[in-house]
C-alpha cells in the first residue's frame, strides 16, 4: 500500500476527528464484539524512552529489555513496525494475532548504543520519536543526526512529538503549525523522508490539535491512555502501554503485552479536558464481552472506584471526591478469553496542573 493510501482520506479524517477523541477511540466496530479476541484488528503499542544497567526515571534496565525480547520471540507475538499497524487498522485489514509495535520516545543516546543493537539482533523494529529542537541543539544524553540516519537506514521509523517538548494543547493555530512544520522539516532535510507518526507532548490534545495533526500529514498520533488500538480506535489519538522504570517488570509485561481492547460506546466526557470536577465518567459496554460484573476501574490519584450499573451494559464511575489538578490516568479492566485483559484507558486533564 502507498503512503498515500495508508492516509485517512479527508471524509474520513473528518469522520474520525469528528466524534472526538475518546469517543471514537472506543467506538463499536459495525460487526459488533462477539468475535474480539479473535478479530485480528488489534495491536498493543509499547513505549520505552531509556536504557542502562540499573534502573531509573523513565528507564528500562537490560535485563528488562532482554525478557521482554525473549518474551516477544518466544509467546507467538508478531512485531510490526507502527506505521504498518496504522495501515491495518486504517484500511480495516487483518493483523497476525498478538500484533505488537514499539515505540521509543525522546531521542536518548542509550537508544542507539544499547537497546538497537538487541532489537536488530532481535529482528524486530522500532518507531523512535524524537525533538528535533533537542537534537539540534546537541543536548546531553541525545542521539545527534548522525546516529538518526543511522537507525533510520537500519528499518527504523523516525517519527516526532514536535520541534519543542511542551504542550500544544489550546495554542494558537499559528504556533502548533509552526512547531510541527519545523519538526518535519528538519526530519526531511536530515533523513530524506517525513516523519509519519506524531506523539502529543505529556498525551495531551483536543479536537483542534489532532485536525492539526492529521492536516499536517502524519497518519497517527500517539496519546498517553493506555490500552489495545483496533480498527475502532481514532487514529490521531491511539493508545499505548508505558514499559519503563516501574511499568517495565516482567510481570507487568505479560499482562500489557496480551492486552485486548474494551469496546464501549456513549463515552463521556468526549474529550480529555475536565470542564467540571469531579467530572461524569460512564460508558456503555458492547455486547459479547462476558460478564459485566467482573468488569473493575482504577482512577490516578483515588485508587479502586464503585461503578453504578445502570442495566445490562451501561456503567458509570462513582468519584467519592474532584480529581486532582493536571493529568489523571483512568483504566477500566474485564477478564478476557486465556487469561487475557480487555483494557480501557482514558487520560483526563484538569486545569490547573502540568
Amino acid at each position: 500500500m502507498s503512503a498515500a493510501g495508508r492516509r485517512v482520506g479527508r471524509s474520513g479524517l473528518a469522520r474520525r476527528l469528528g466524534r472526538g477523541a475518546l469517543g471514537c477511540a472506543l467506538a463499536l466496530a459495525a460487526t459488533g464484539a462477539a468475535g474480539w479476541a479473535q478479530a485480528q484488528d488489534s495491536a498493543v503499542i509499547l513505549t520505552y524512552q531509556r536504557f542502562a544497567a540499573v534502573g531509573g526515571p523513565l528507564t528500562t534496565t537490560l535485563a528488562e529489555l532482554d525478557a521482554h525480547l525473549a518474551r516477544l520471540a518466544g509467546g507467538g507475538y508478531a512485531v510490526l513496525p507502527l506505521p504498518r499497524v496504522v495501515a491495518a487498522l486504517a484500511g480495516g485489514a487483518a493483523l497476525p494475532e498478538r500484533t505488537v509495535a514499539i515505540v521509543i520516545e525522546g531521542g536518548h543516546d542509550s537508544v542507539h548504543r544499547l537497546a538497537w543493537p538487541r532489537l536488530r539482533e532481535a529482528g524486530i523494529p522500532a518507531t523512535i520519536l524524537i525533538t528535533t529542537d533537542m537534537v539540534d541543539d546537541g543536548e546531553p544524553g541525545q542521539m545527534g543526526w548522525g546516529e538518526l540516519r543511522e537507525l533510520a537506514s537500519a528499518g527504523a521509523a523516525i517519527g516526532t512529538n514536535g520541534a519543542v517538548y511542551r504542550s500544544l494543547l489550546g495554542r494558537a493555530r499559528p504556533l502548533v503549525a509552526g512547531d510541527i512544520g519545523r519538526a518535519r522539516r528538519r526530519i526531511v532535510d536530515e533523513l530524506g523522508a517525513p516523519p509519519e507518526i506524531f506523539a502529543y507532548p505529556y498525551g495531551l490534545h483536543d479536537a483542534a490539535l489532532r485536525l492539526a495533526v492529521a492536516e499536517s500529514g502524519f497518519i497517527a498520533a500517539l496519546g498517553q491512555q493506555s490500552g489495545a488500538a483496533y480498527r475502532a480506535s481514532e487514529l490521531f489519538a491511539l493508545p499505548r502501554f508505558s514499559v519503563f522504570d516501574r511499568f517495565a517488570t516482567p510481570e507487568r509485561f505479560r499482562v500489557v503485552v496480551d492486552a485486548l481492547p474494551l469496546p464501549v460506546s456513549e463515552l463521556v466526557p468526549a474529550e480529555p479536558l475536565v470542564e467540571a470536577n469531579p467530572p461524569d465518567i460512564g460508558f456503555t459496554l458492547a455486547e459479547g464481552l462476558g460478564p459485566a460484573e467482573r468488569l473493575s476501574c482504577y482512577v490516578g490519584g483515588i485508587g479502586p472506584v464503585a461503578l453504578d450499573r445502570l442495566g445490562a451494559r451501561r456503567i458509570e464511575l462513582a468519584l467519592p471526591r474532584p480529581l486532582p489538578a493536571g493529568r489523571t490516568r483512568v483504566n477500566c479492566t474485564l477478564p478476557g478469553p486465556d487469561g487475557r485483559w480487555r483494557w480501557l484507558g482514558l487520560q483526563l486533564l484538569v486545569p490547573g496542573g502540568g
